[in-house]
């Protein structure tokens, strides 16, 4: 993983967790599966990442939504270059406890995508997420835009 290079006493979970933003936000993957098509990970609510209210800053959200279905389009898609293009956040309930970020990549999204790299050699796919907090409610609703290109790439933004 590019996070902190591929040291190979690390595990890859590890490596997200000490990534140095991450682990001053002090995130903790809950879940991870092999090829980030399951992911779950704790965002803590504490007193860096309150706001004036109590409650969780959305950059904080913003910042750990950010890279991780570019994380999962890269183990899915590797040779691509790939990087977020859209990032959108809808706050829907306060975030008054530890959050926990849920990213499922589901198998007929990775086909559609493969397909569609297949035929145009790129793709731009959605991702949504949700934020949810400790009383099982959903506070944050996340769209992730993904540019998927091939290496070298060079093109006007469509």
């Amino acid at each position: 993983m590019f996070l902190l290079g591929k040291p190979g006493f690390l595990s890859e979970q590890k490596r997200f967790e000490w990534y140095p933003l991450f682990w001053m936000m002090r995130v903790k993957i809950l879940e991870l599966s092999e090829g980030w098509d399951r992911v779950r990970i704790r965002l803590p609510l504490n007193r860096v990442s309150a706001n004036a209210a109590g409650n969780m800053f959305g950059g904080f959200q913003a910042n750990l939504a950010d890279p991780v279905p570019a994380i999962a389009c890269a183990r899915q898609f590797p040779g691509y270059r790939i990087a977020t293009r859209k990032l959108e956040l809808d706050f829907l309930r306060v975030g008054n406890s530890d959050l926990t970020l849920h990213f499922d990549f589901e198998q007929a999204q990775i086909e559609e995508i493969r397909q569609e790299l297949g035929e145009h050699g790129r793709a731009t796919p959605c991702f949504e997420m949700t934020y949810v907090r400790a009383d099982g409610k959903v506070c944050t609703h996340v769209k992730n835009t993904i540019a998927i290109r091939p290496k070298g790439y060079v093109g006007s933004r469509e």
